[in-house]
């Protein structure tokens, strides 16, 4: 093998030379093995070595005669070695640099390719086209979408593109191979519903995207009743034209009766179907569908979502929201523990809320272990590993949340949050321009961006967005100037500074008491900045998740007031992981 390795390469042998000899010196070694035990070379040949006398043996001389034959082997393979390297080629350096030089040109007159390829097992689930003739019946095309997207997200050897992604694709006209291409996708599953009464037609097709060829498709002509029976058959019928290797049998849907089906449809709609969010109606409808049918799981986990978020922007009064949506998500589970929703739910409570961060963390990984592509899960599995300190864990949970809903600005913002949270302020950077090229009349986009700016120590690119902020969302004001009063004070500007401060506290201070805080922080006001906490800490401010990584607050971590604050708030155990991520920051 030794001197293989030497003539091999001096000889230009391909590179499966080596591999061979291994191969060959492997196999012959037993029957090497068992010739030199039980045989030995003699004047008269080969004989046994039980017949040979000891004395009258000659391995000594033979070992010697091949001890000179190796040496005389090498010695010739080192000469080569030296003619073909200094004699041969004696500027070696000049022909590679030449060689690197007709590389990169050659590379630079090669157009970019990607050469990325989507996962055979991923799949997009497009909007299914409401064929009804009423215009109203869209909730319940949209529903059924959404729920043929939840069944096949529980395979777990499927990756299937999250809802927010493959709906802002909704209403435009775009072929197949390009919406793939965007998501990321081998496959597309689209469709159409047409509900009339009691009855409804759904027909369904499964399309290759890179060859843009009908896998399969089918038509269903049945029964409102049978609606759970139809979305099985497709899930069963896309697996089995995927060919999946199935750990177990295909999901099946939830059943329940026809009218609690459409009241939690039409919820769905108004807290993710609509173009605004109408949480008051979303719990209106989860609550009739629960009436109707109390035993319906995924009813009582979007309660409980509506209720969370009805709560959190003031919808409804905060402290018995979060209670009820509390019960809610727990109801969900004792009818099915399976359900991640409803975990997702529980842990956001438990660390938004209560603060109760590490009960928190170990809810929110039973929610990925039912399902590990969630995007919902995965988000707030990233926030709660921020809240502790966990940065580099957070990003990549937020990346894996990308992963599974790449257009969704809400995970993307949240993917901005985590770079944020570890110091990674060019990525944040570069993520929120991202979302506000995706989505340029997005509320805050361009407030996002500026944060991210200011961060870069860049505060007279970071006053321009808050400008455009401003100018495409006139009505909307408090963020806007929040944000000034951060950049006004880096601009050297402090009177501006000051009044956009003032107006945030008059107009925000009920609860933006976080915020507040950290513009004190900023500013250097390190008394004002531990009072506003302390009545962020009185509110139950769900700003406080973002504490440990809030680049605002640095200058209060030598502060002897900071740790008792964290120890009050339970991370102080997390400092501990947050402050060495600190000490290796610029």
């Amino acid at each position: 093998m030794q001197i293989g390795e030497v003539m091999a390469p001096a000889l230009h042998l391909p590179d499966w030379t080596l591999s061979a000899l291994a191969f060959f010196v492997i196999l012959g070694f037993p029957f090497a093995l068992f010739f030199a035990w039980a045989f030995e070379m003699t004047p008269e040949g080969i004989r046994k070595e039980k017949e040979v006398d000891r004395n009258q043996s000659i391995t000594p001389v033979t070992g010697r005669k091949l001890d000179f034959t190796i040496i005389a082997l090498l010695l010739l393979a080192l000469g080569y070695f030296a003619w073909d390297k200094f004699i041969k080629s004696p500027e070696p350096a000049a022909e590679v640099t030449e060689q690197q030089a007709q590389t990169s040109e050659a590379t630079s007159k090669t157009p970019n390719i990607d050469t990325n390829r989507p996962e055979a097992n991923s799949i997009a689930v497009l909007p299914f086209v409401n064929m009804s003739s009423d215009p109203e019946q869209e909730f319940f095309s949209d529903g059924i979408t959404e729920e043929m997207l939840n069944l096949l997200a529980k395979i777990p050897e499927l990756r299937v593109t999250s809802r927010s992604s493959v709906f802002s694709f909704k209403g435009q006209a775009i072929d197949i191979p390009t919406v793939a291409k965007k998501l990321g996708v081998a496959h597309v599953l689209e469709g159409s519903v047409r509900k009339s009464g009691n009855q409804v037609r759904i027909t369904a097709q499964l399309i290759e995207a890179g060859s843009d060829i009908h896998m399969w498709s089918e038509t269903y002509d049945r029964e409102l009743d049978d609606v759970f029976a139809i979305q099985d058959e497709i899930a069963a019928e896309v697996v089995s034209a995927l060919r999946l290797q199935l750990l177990g049998e295909v999901p099946e849907a939830t059943e329940t009766n026809t009218l609690a089906y459409t009241a939690y449809l039409q919820g769905k709609h108004h807290l993710e179907g609509a173009r605004t969010i109408k949480p008051l109606l979303a719990i209106e409808s989860f609550r009739e569908a629960i009436e109707i049918d109390p035993e319906y799981a995924p009813a009582w986990a979007g309660l409980a979502q509506s209720l969370d978020w009805a709560a959190n922007w003031g919808n409804i009064d905060a402290t018995e929201g979060f209670e009820q949506a509390r019960e809610a998500a727990i109801k969900a589970l004792e009818l099915d523990e399976d359900l991640a929703e409803a975990w997702t739910m529980l842990a956001k409570i438990q660390y938004a809320y209560d603060w109760d961060w590490y009960t928190a963390q170990g809810t929110i990984r039973t929610a990925l272990m039912h399902e590990p592509k969630n995007s919902k899960a995965l988000m707030n599995a990233s926030a709660i590993e921020k809240a502790v300190g966990n940065f580099d864990e957070a990003v990549l949970l937020a990346q894996r949340a990308v992963d599974s809903d790449p257009l969704n600005p809400v995970v993307l913002r949240f993917l901005a949050l985590a770079y944020w949270g570890a110091g990674r302020y060019e990525e944040t950077n570069e993520t929120t321009l991202r979302i506000l090229d995706l989505y340029p009349q997005r509320f805050l986009a361009n407030n996002d961006v500026a944060w991210s700016y200011l961060n870069l120590d860049r505060p007279e690119e970071a006053l321009q967005y808050v400008e455009f902020e401003e100018k495409y969302h006139p009505d909307e004001t408090r963020m806007p100037q929040l944000a000034r009063a951060f950049i006004m004070h880096s601009l050297g500007r402090d009177e501006e500074s000051r009044q956009s401060l003032d107006y945030t506290i008059e107009n925000s201070g009920q609860w933006l008491a976080y915020q507040v805080a950290e513009v004190y922080a900023w500013r250097g006001e390190t008394d004002k900045a531990f009072e506003w906490l302390e009545i962020s800490y009185d509110q139950r401010d769900g700003g406080v998740s973002h504490l440990l990584g809030d680049p605002s607050f640095k200058p209060l971590h030598n502060d002897p007031r900071w740790e008792p604050y964290l120890l009050k708030l339970g991370l102080l155990k997390g400092w501990q992981n947050a402050k060495v991520h600190w000490e290796e920051r610029p």
